[in-house]
């Protein structure tokens, strides 16, 4: 894969991290943004529209480093992971232990998930662009599908840019750092995307000069 940190499990669906970066994935995102992610992480957090007594639900939940900072800053009424990485799992569950009403499960958030109707909050980071359009489409309606009404869908990924416009430096973690589908999930509208799934309200942040969005969609 050319260098890549990713490999192809199954070209129709999704690109998964290897096992020794689902191993060392924080530390290597912290070493690869000098820094900067960990810092980058809480801003977000704290923006995020995250509220006491929330019932979330974490799809791609990783590590648990959302989780962790998700419980900082709010006191949650009930918080689920799903994450296809068991290794990712057992870092999560290790960071949470001790956590109230925090738990992680392994599944394919591209697939049907067992809720319906359930969570004020839907969250999602970096995990979107890493499927291919067809999948996107069915996580996107999965999140609708768990939300109550009124509940929001906060989703943290890259932005609509045309790479072939963007710096060398962008080029080359989109291009030769990043998973195969990056370039293509930059390509698309993503409000629209929401409004065709059913989602009424779109808002959004951007961060690292419009490269990366904080998008917020309410199901109304």
């Amino acid at each position: 894969m050319g260098g890549r940190l990713f490999k192809l499990q199954n070209t129709t669906t999704k690109v998964e991290l290897t096992p020794f970066v689902a191993k060392h994935y924080d530390t290597i995102l912290n070493i690869l943004s000098f820094g900067i992610y960990p810092v980058f992480t809480k801003q977000v957090i704290e923006k995020a529209p995250f509220e006491d007594n929330d019932v979330i639900l974490d799809l791609g939940s990783g590590t648990g480093r959302f989780a962790c900072l998700i419980n900082k800053k709010v006191s949650v009424k009930k918080y689920i992971g799903i994450d296809l990485s068991n290794i990712m799992i057992k870092q999560a569950n290790k960071k949470c232990r001790g956590f109230k009403n925090f738990s992680f499960m392994q599944g394919e958030i591209q697939k049907e998930i067992p809720f319906d109707n359930e969570f004020d909050k839907v969250f999602i980071s970096f995990v979107l662009h890493g499927f291919e359009q067809k999948d996107r489409i069915k996580i996107i309606k999965n999140a609708f599908k768990a939300l109550k009404h009124g509940g929001k869908f906060v989703i943290l990924d890259y932005a609509e840019k045309d790479v072939n416009k963007s710096p060398i430096i962008i080029k080359y973690l989109i291009r030769k750092i990043e998973c195969p589908l990056a370039e293509d999930f930059m390509k698309r509208n993503l409000k629209a995307m929401l409004q065709s799934t059913g989602f009424a309200k779109f808002e959004e942040l951007t961060f690292f000069k419009g490269y990366v969005r904080l998008g917020i969609a309410t199901k109304q």
